[in-house]
């Protein structure tokens, strides 16, 4: 009789440790400077269910691998307090590249021998390095970049600074496993992660039909590289690479197509002879080359011109040298510029009038990439294509990768 009375409240107790366990998360963001312009968050406890809902239906995976260094130690052994929401900001008037996340230790020296047995380069001062990630550990937290530039600043921002950020996880993700978001002072612009069997999408609208059907359209053509921007996607864009680009050069149109190929590359030296006789030396190597094309429009295409030249972009020879793959030709027309690659003309895709940029994936494409890990290498040769849709105030990023025995979230 009296087991049966510790029944109930032994349920009640373990469905209480079950919510904690799975489903309470902690939503306060303090790990997210206020003066991040940009924020990547990550549901770790909903993806962490998606990935045992697909480990359970999948019993390939349940063997574990087999390739797994011994050496190394497992993040459950890391000494890192696993966050509820992983928080990946990026600091307003930093570049592009620079991104930052912090983490909590539950023991800094456990998390110092995990950096180790990863590879990770000690450069003194609990900085490490590998790669292009760094990690800096501060008490009881770490710091992790692309960068080690913001560190100190970032460390007087969240530790020492009396200003904390009010940010909630609520503010910033609805559904999905993560979401991306842009801070302008109060305005913050969401946009929804999700993650799905064969392809990841980033989205901020659930209508995603008529963007849908330019992919198709793309396809047809079977191009390596696929564009068309409007005045306003080039001006997002522009900014990446130069910030007064689509203003100076007043770009109300962009449009290009291109295609990957192996070519010969002849490389010549010169050694000499028994009667020092100079000898020029021929050898060849194989090398990926783009072949493409760009029409850049503009109201006033001398701007365009004078911009180019005012950055010396042009040559005497009228080829825009900002491209590093070489020879082009540059010529004004009417409507504006066309750059074309003059090795292997080709033309452009017909014109959708759509805001897209359509990559496909290519053996070639990963051949050239020499520096990229081989894991790295694996990761990009799962991918099928990467497109970017842009209709009125709706955006849509699709990853889709190559159809397998296992989903996304059991390959990497």
């Amino acid at each position: 009789m009296n087991k049966k009375k510790l029944i109930v409240p032994l349920i009640l107790v373990l469905a209480v440790a079950l919510y904690f366990v799975c489903f309470y998360k902690d939503k306060t963001l303090k790990f997210v400077p206020k003066n991040a312009d940009a924020v990547v968050l990550i549901d770790v406890k909903k993806l962490t269910g998606q990935y045992i809902s697909s480990f359970i239906v999948h019993p390939s995976k349940w063997s574990g691998s087999k390739t797994k260094d011994k050496k190394e130690i497992s993040l459950k052994d890391s000494g890192i307090r696993i966050p509820d929401f992983l928080q990946i900001f990026h600091l307003k008037d930093t570049r592009f590249s620079e991104w930052y996340s912090v983490v909590e230790l539950k023991d800094p020296q456990q998390f110092s021998a995990f950096l180790k047995s990863h590879q990770f380069i000690s450069k003194g001062k609990d900085l490490f390095r590998k790669d292009q990630v760094f990690i800096k550990i501060e008490g009881k937290n770490a710091l992790i970049g692309t960068s080690d530039q913001a560190f100190p600043a970032i460390n007087k921002l969240l530790f020492q600074s009396s200003e904390k950020n009010t940010l909630t996880a609520d503010q910033l993700i609805n559904h999905g496993v993560g979401s991306i978001s842009f801070i302008s002072g109060p305005k913050i612009q969401n946009f929804s992660i999700e993650l799905k069997a064969y392809e990841i999408e980033i989205k901020n609208t659930s209508e995603t039909g008529t963007l849908a059907s330019i992919i198709a359209d793309i396809q047809k053509n079977n191009h390596f590289l696929d564009v068309e921007l409007d005045a306003r996607n080039v001006k997002h864009y522009a900014r990446l690479f130069d910030k007064n680009l689509a203003d100076s050069a007043q770009i109300s149109y962009f449009k290009a197509t291109a295609d990957l190929e192996q070519v010969n590359d002849t490389i010549i030296s010169y050694e000499y002879d028994d009667n020092f006789n100079e000898v020029e030396k021929k050898t060849f190597q194989k090398i990926i080359q783009p072949n493409y094309v760009m029409d850049l429009q503009s109201p006033t295409s001398e701007k365009i011109w004078e911009y180019f030249q005012h950055k010396k972009w042009i040559n005497a020879q009228d080829q825009f040298t900002a491209i590093p793959f070489q020879p082009n030709h540059i010529a004004r027309n009417n409507d504006g510029l066309i750059i074309k690659s003059t090795r292997k003309p080709i033309h452009l895709s017909p014109k959708l009038k759509e805001n897209y940029i359509f990559i496909r994936n290519s053996p070639l494409l990963l051949s050239s990439l020499s520096t990229l890990t081989p894991k790295e290498k694996d990761v990009l040769s799962d991918l099928e294509y990467i497109f970017y849709g842009n209709k009125a105030q709706n955006y849509w990023v699709k990853i889709k990768a190559k159809k397998g025995k296992l989903p996304l979230i059991l390959r990497w």
